[in-house]
């Protein structure tokens, strides 16, 4: 799987270069290529040189010199014929993706990403059968198009992630319970999970991701002020992590979720996603925090 987005990520280094009509062409091929270099030969590198393709990584979009290329769109005239010959079955080739990772997650001893990438063949395959027109050159330039239109903002979930691997070899999770330490009184469960509820979602903001904020939550709050007075670890951790969703609702830094749509649907309103999703973010953090006193 990773590799295949690699491939795909050379293929719009390529194509970005060869664009005159792209101003930052030069930028967006040092980008995407050192993005499909990672993810094709990463794993196998020294750490040093990851290091260092990291570094080159970062260095266009902080530049600005990323920017989308010139892919003509569909014509408005071609997706309408598209939608009265498929309509609602074009969501059947995302489902499969969807469904052949989870086959293989619960019924082989496979990774769902190879599932996941059997599901994007056989996605392919039915998009075929649905029209002729669906030719490989034709998902290429739909892969660019996409690529392109979400930018380095596809760089931040994993960004994000590794950040939360950093602190917590780094003792962030330390640190945050000496500080707490000072604000929850020793023993009082009801106080110790309301912080650490609303740490898990004001982390999650920060981080952008709630699977890197919980361990570091745990480890300084959630462990020594709640766990630790014998609450049940699976109803609080499984809560806290959705309590950490709830600031995934609310940040830019979950990119993938409230950057990337505003991005694809040209919102004029850069913070549209997020501003749709506040109130429902704090609801449900509330219900949340009421769950874990009533559960532990």
């Amino acid at each position: 799987m990773y590799c295949i987005i690699g491939l795909i990520s050379i293929y719009v280094a390529f194509k970005n270069l060869k664009d005159k009509e792209n101003k930052n062409s030069v930028g967006s091929f040092v980008f995407w290529f050192d993005l499909g270099l990672m993810f094709v030969l990463g794993k196998w590198l020294p750490a040093l040189a990851d290091g260092i393709l990291l570094i080159i990584l970062v260095l266009p979009p902080i530049l600005k010199k990323v920017s989308p290329g010139n892919e003509p769109e569909p014509t408005l005239e071609e997706m309408e014929q598209n939608n009265k010959k498929i309509g609602t079955k074009v969501f059947v080739p995302a489902v499969c993706i969807g469904l052949f990772a989870l086959l293989a997650a619960f019924f082989t001893k496979i990774s769902p990403l190879v599932g996941m990438s059997v599901g994007v063949f056989v996605a392919i395959i039915i998009l075929r059968v649905y029209s002729k027109d669906n030719t490989p050159s034709i998902f290429l330039k739909d892969c660019r198009r996409m690529m392109d239109v979400v930018g380095p903002l596809s760089m931040l979930p994993m960004l994000l992630a590794a950040l939360g691997a950093v602190f917590t070899a780094a003792g962030v999770g330390d640190v945050i319970s000496s500080l707490v330490s000072n604000i929850i009184p020793a023993g009082n469960v009801t106080i110790g999970i309301i912080v650490y509820a609303i740490g898990m979602a004001v982390f999650t903001m920060i981080m952008g991701n709630a699977f890197a904020a919980i361990t570091v939550m745990t480890v300084g709050i959630g462990a020594p002020f709640v766990l630790k007075y014998g609450a049940d670890p699976v109803v609080i951790g499984s809560l806290a992590l959705t309590c950490g969703y709830c600031g995934t609702l609310c940040t830019p830094m979950a990119a993938n979720f409230n950057m990337v749509p505003v991005a694809i649907l040209e919102m004029k309103d850069k913070n549209g996603v997020i501003k749709k999703q506040v109130l429902v973010a704090v609801i449900m953090l509330v219900v949340q925090i009421v769950m874990m006193i009533m559960m532990s």
